[in-house]
């Protein structure tokens, strides 16, 4: 078995090398095919490990609260761009109330737009973000230059605003900010700190952003009484599910919604470990429905190598006539051409690995490069799968030509010209 599985291979190996223009475009299907399904799995992978650092780096002790009520497994409204108005200034200020909620570190609550800010004869397009003093505890925020402000700004509704990097130096390049005054909506603010340059971090640039405290966003820029969200830290992961508990609780009291099963809740409450396993699921399912669609190209590879057998079956009938006479079986010639085909794809399969693996790399060293924290993973499974596919795909569409060429008559074979 073993000398005819060498022979097979002696023959077929000697098939494809005469015609090495022929198998090379044969293969090229299988090659750009496999390639492509390394490249989006290592892609797909890469661009997930960078969604899920961004959210880990929030903490893992961190309960945002949202305006809206969804599906346990879905997101609330808000998400799609609708704005709802159920949460405001004294929600967060109840859940911040140890009373209330005994884990809690900490509350931020944010109302969020975008502004220009002016300074002199110079303004930049910004993002305003109204904020709770809570925002250095919760975000683990520090200041650079000068301060944050207090409580007691936040609440009187003062004309105050720190800076993130982007927008000083944008704004007053060398100069120094503390003290000076920048207009917003016509309204004139002191400047009192500069935040430390931090970067994106759950997508959200927070150097590109003003602070401003919340009351005053809400009166005197924004004109609203409600919050964009809110987010709350807690003194132990393990206590989150109890955090949340007593969070919803609290809303529900507050909003007088009775129903303590949540169908009637106007706000969702969600887990950074939750978003965490939500992320996961999407971008898992994501990831395989693109190598799924990349995997299509194997099929219009497979449909070549037929083609390519079946001329290969109609050049070689006087060879396989003469086999056949000499006394070569059904089954070796069937074999020698599932040989051939297996050969063509699997050789085409390597080759597509390799290229694959090298375009991931450069991928997610371009990525790095760009300053995002990628991961490179080229996982065993998707090269096992790549190869696996290939081998399939040169068994399934090589077994017609093969049985074609193994069906012939001897004496008609002999004859053909």
């Amino acid at each position: 078995m073993l000398e005819f599985c060498r022979q097979c291979i002696k023959v077929s190996t000697k098939a494809l090398l005469a015609n090495k223009g022929r198998s090379f475009l044969t293969m090229l299907g299988i090659i750009i095919g496999v390639a492509a399904v390394i490249i989006i799995m290592a892609v797909g992978a890469g661009a997930q490990s960078l969604i899920i650092n961004q959210v880990k780096s929030l903490g893992t002790d961190i309960i945002g609260i949202l305006p809206g009520a969804s599906e346990a497994e879905g997101p609330p409204a808000t998400v799609m761009g609708i704005v709802i108005t159920t949460l405001t200034y004294e929600d967060a200020l109840a859940l911040n109330d140890k009373k209330n909620v005994p884990n809690v570190v900490d509350a931020v609550a944010y109302y969020k737009g975008l502004g220009t800010v002016s300074w002199g004869s110079n303004s930049y397009d910004t993002n305003l973000s109204g904020s709770t003093v809570g925002y250095l505890t919760v975000e683990n925020g520090e200041v650079n230059q000068g301060r944050f402000f207090t409580k007691e700004e936040e609440v009187n509704l003062a004309k105050v605003v720190v800076l993130g990097s982007t927008v000083r130096k944008e704004l007053f390049g060398e100069s120094d900010p503390i003290g000076q005054k920048v207009k917003i909506k016509k309204q004139n603010f002191e400047v009192i700190g500069v935040m430390k340059e931090r970067g994106t971090v759950a997508f959200q640039n927070n150097d590109d952003q003003v602070f401003i405290p919340l009351r005053t966003m809400q009166k005197l820029v924004a004109g609203v009484s409600h919050v964009s969200m809110m987010r709350l830290k807690i003194d132990n992961q393990a206590n989150t599910i109890r955090a949340m508990e007593d969070i919803k609780i609290v809303l529900r009291e507050r909003h007088e919604i009775n129903d303590q099963s949540g169908a009637n809740d106007d706000f969702t409450v969600r887990s950074s470990a939750q978003a965490l396993e939500m992320i996961t699921v999407i971008t898992n399912a994501l990831k395989f429905f693109l190598a799924a669609m990349a995997a299509l190209s194997l099929l219009v590879g497979g449909i070549g190598i037929m083609n390519i057998m079946l001329m290969s079956v109609t050049e070689r009938t006087r060879e396989i006539g003469l086999r056949k006479a000499v006394g070569a079986s059904n089954r070796n010639i069937m074999s020698q051409f599932l040989m051939e085909a297996i050969s063509i794809t699997l050789t085409g399969g390597i080759i597509g690995i390799i290229i694959g693996s090298i375009i991931s790399v450069l991928i997610s060293i371009g990525a790095r490069l760009l300053g995002y924290n990628w991961d490179l993973v080229v996982s065993p499974f998707s090269i096992f799968l790549a190869l696996t596919v290939s081998v399939a795909v040169g068994l399934i569409f090589g077994l017609y030509p093969a049985r074609k060429a193994s069906r012939l008559q001897p004496i008609e074979a002999l004859r053909h010209e």
